[in-house]
């Protein structure tokens, strides 16, 4: 039942997937859309209002909420025990040149995927899809474009997520079913950003391979 608006603080950050100022969705569907084309205006929405969850009528200030989310994201990468993996934004994007917004590891983002799909499958069902469309509150409708290119050529996906900054380079995370109730969840980060598709799919035709012999 939660309504998500989006504010002109959260047009600001990088990156136009066509979010409007005081558009209003329910939450359910802009994490769907924001997952699926790696939105970061809708990422800052998110955080702006999940921050201000048990917060007064009006909630926090949109720095003061997103800075609240954030120390939560921290706290439950502690809580599921990833010791070399933390945030500093809600988005993952470079803070400078020099700085990050987020840092972890293949294997630990392996196991944060892991998590997420045993406890929180459900929000990522969009992410297996190659394109869908959507409506906010107001009527307006959005097409959401996988930005994982790769989705028509993993069999069995089950979730997706990429990433890419200058710093990162091209990062890219799926779950897949190699069999009946095996489920392989694949981590790179640091390719290309064309790179990163072709890995995953090298890896993934390798698992099938290795798991037919």
């Amino acid at each position: 039942s939660t309504i998500v608006r989006v504010g002109m603080d959260d047009i600001k950050a990088e990156g136009d997937s066509g979010l409007l100022v005081g558009e209003k969705w329910r939450l359910v569907d802009i994490i769907d859309f924001t997952l699926t084309t790696s939105s970061n205006d809708g990422a800052s929405a998110i955080a702006t209002v999940a921050g201000s969850f048990g917060q007064s009528e009006f909630g926090f200030p949109t720095q003061e909420a997103k800075n609240d989310f954030v120390q939560k994201m921290n706290m439950k990468t502690q809580e599921i025990g990833l010791v070399d993996t933390y945030f500093l934004n809600e988005s993952g994007l470079d803070i400078n040149e020099e700085l990050s917004g987020s840092y972890g590891t293949a294997k630990e983002i392996s196991l944060l995927m892991t998590y997420a799909i045993k406890n929180k499958i459900n929000i990522f069902e969009a992410t297996s899809r190659d394109r869908f469309s959507l409506s906010s509150l107001d009527k307006i409708g959005h097409i959401a474009t996988n930005t994982n290119k790769s989705v028509k050529n993993i069999p069995g996906l089950i979730a997706s997520k990429t990433g890419f900054t200058d710093l990162a380079g091209g990062n890219l995370v799926i779950a897949f079913d190699a069999g009946i109730m095996r489920p392989i969840i694949i981590s790179v980060l640091g390719s290309s950003i064309d790179g990163r598709f072709e890995d995953v799919e090298k890896l993934v035709w390798a698992v099938l391979e290795k798991l037919d012999m």
